[in-house]
């Protein structure tokens, strides 16, 4: 078995667009969310969001390639290009066929189908665009950042809902693991702030109807009342050990674990007792030929939902153990960037790597009245200067999708 590890990051997120700044954004605690602005509102219940600011197509693309390509696949595209530079990854210094891209999104090209199917009902279908395929179907951000990277090796896109990213970080390191690729640019990528999007969630009683930005998206907190919609993306590249070397790359962490299970209990509600998710910690413990003791910090899916966080903590005492559950470090960043559906596992997987690297966890932010529910140690409101050698990223998608990626402190 080959050893993997992270030599590359790139994101677009709600609180920094690009990954240095994202970073900078969690350690310091900054919240992403405030009133949506990407829709009129006036209509919908839902008033706030984590939406990415500042960023400007013309900025990365010309005007046909950025007309050519839905919003989710720009930030792939954007973050990707951040990723592969970082790592130094190259034609000069890599064999481009034994590159891949795993690259997911929950929803596609959301903005796209909004936009093209009311253009159908209303003026008919010779108004619908030609490039509304292409556009919206949700392989084409990994299409695009393997046309715009020169990736020739194994392409594909991972959909299972929210733990799409985390799906495709542990399927690259696999792949990687067992020889048929070298380097895997892996993550997810989402931008689904549409009025069909909130709409959607919103009657689907998942999102949060606060108003208050600093109570919204609030982990673990006996108030919580649903989650807030992010976007952004996140891309890490993963690279076999001895490669990564050859190149003189950085090393921000070592990949050393993965398990994925399902529920099958509910399309949307999570196992109300959590052994979906406790069995895929527990295969990505195995996976990394450790004990559950070892696990020091656990960025949790946390999405503020009542139903994931309850579940999610019996999840994590279940894998655990009572006496490992109660050391263990466990925070929620979506606290600082809203839910961002496919893309949010990538973006919490870097900060796993980013919190090995530096030895610093990150806080629950905005946390106030806790929920004897979930009694873990969420690290509210402050973060802790802490070396610690292992880290464990959850993600829970709808459908009983469960995945888990374990990082280690890369060491020689």
């Amino acid at each position: 078995m080959r050893r993997v590890v992270i030599t590359g990051l790139g994101a677009i997120t709600p609180i920094g667009n690009d990954a240095k700044e994202f970073w900078k954004g969690i350690k310091e605690g900054k919240c992403g969310i405030d009133e949506i602005t990407k829709v009129d509102t006036s209509d919908l219940k839902v008033k706030l969001a984590a939406e990415v600011k500042g960023f400007k197509p013309e900025d990365y693309f010309d005007r046909r390639s950025a007309r050519r390509m839905d919003l989710f696949t720009q930030y792939a595209v954007v973050a990707s290009r951040e990723a592969l530079k970082e790592s130094g990854i190259s034609e000069e210094n890599t064999d481009m066929t034994r590159v891949g891209a795993i690259i997911g999104s929950g929803i596609g090209g959301l903005e796209t189908m909004d936009r093209d199917i009311v253009a159908c009902a209303v003026k008919g279908p010779d108004r619908v665009s030609p490039m509304f395929i292409p556009m919206g179907i949700a392989n084409m951000a990994t299409g695009n950042v393997s046309i715009d990277l020169g990736i020739k090796g194994e392409s594909f896109a991972m959909v299972s809902a929210c733990a799409t990213s985390t799906h495709a970080i542990g399927e690259s390191y696999r792949i990687i693991k067992h020889g048929y690729q070298d380097a895997v640019l892996a993550g997810g990528t989402e931008a689904s702030i549409t009025k069909t999007g909130i709409a959607g969630f919103q009657n689907l009683k998942a999102l949060t109807q606060a108003t208050d930005k600093n109570r919204a998206s609030i982990p673990f907190d006996l108030e919580r009342s649903g989650f807030v919609m992010g976007e952004g993306a996140a891309i890490l590249v993963l690279e076999e050990l001895e490669h990564a070397k050859k190149r003189g790359a950085h090393i921000y962490a070592e990949v050393v674990g993965y398990g994925a299970s399902s529920d099958a209990y509910h399309i949307t509600s999570p196992s109300p007792d959590g052994e979906g998710a406790a069995r895929a910690m527990l295969s990505a413990i195995k996976d990394a030929k450790i004990k559950p003791e070892d696990i020091e910090y656990i960025n949790a899916h946390g999405t503020s939902t009542h139903l994931n966080d309850s579940g999610e903590t019996m999840a994590i005492k279940k894998a655990l153990g009572e006496k490992a559950s109660k050391k263990v470090l466990v925070s929620s960043t979506k606290s600082n960037t809203g839910h961002l559906l496919g893309a949010a596992g990538g973006i919490e997987l870097i900060v796993c790597a980013k919190a090995l690297e530096e030895g610093y966890v990150p806080a629950t932010i905005n946390y106030k009245v806790k929920d004897p529910e979930c009694d873990l140690d969420i690290v509210p409101n402050k973060g802790r200067n802490i070396n610690i050698k292992y880290a464990m990223s959850n993600s829970l998608g709808f459908g009983g999708h469960n995945a888990s990626v374990i990082l280690k402190k890369y060491e020689e």
